[in-house]
């Protein structure tokens, strides 16, 4: 079976501390080796990036104080391993020593067609789709997900 979709994830941060502070070292010297893992791993195919290699200076809703990871993948099966192994998942576990508790929707997930890129604007609208209606197939979380649309699938 072929599938024509591929599923986008984004996962925003509010920063306690700014990105070159001695507080957030530690975070920063471990974006390069967790973006190879993530790079390396099954089902991986795209990852938002500036010419830095990271996401670290591009903005979401306008907000400097907002990190964001925006990614690509097979399916919530591959994003599901990578998630929680190695270096993602060590990092995961001290994220609120550098990250504030945000009590709204901070990570989405959607279906786009095999090959598209999604945009931060699109990371928006998902995000907010997400906090207005709760997972819907138009935004969803890996908790609460939804297959690809099913005209996706050809035999």
């Amino acid at each position: 079976m072929t599938t024509t979709h591929e599923l986008a994830q984004v996962n925003i941060s509010r920063m306690k501390f700014p990105l070159d502070s001695p507080e957030f070292k530690d975070f920063v010297d471990a974006l390069d080796p967790v973006n190879a893992d993530a790079d390396a791993a099954d089902g991986f195919i795209w990852r938002l990036q500036s010419d830095a290699g990271n996401a670290t200076e591009l903005q979401i809703f306008g907000d400097e104080w907002l990190l964001a990871n925006m990614s690509v993948w097979r399916d919530t099966n591959a994003l599901t391993a990578y998630m929680y192994q190695g270096r993602h998942r060590e990092i995961m576990a001290r994220r609120r020593e550098w990250f504030e508790h945000v009590h709204e929707a901070m990570t989405a997930l959607w279906w786009v067609e095999a090959g598209s890129r999604p945009t931060l604007r699109d990371a928006e609208k998902a995000l907010l789709h997400l906090r207005e209606h709760g997972p819907t197939p138009h935004a969803f979380t890996l908790r609460t997900s939804f297959p690809p649309p099913a005209a996706a699938q050809t035999r």
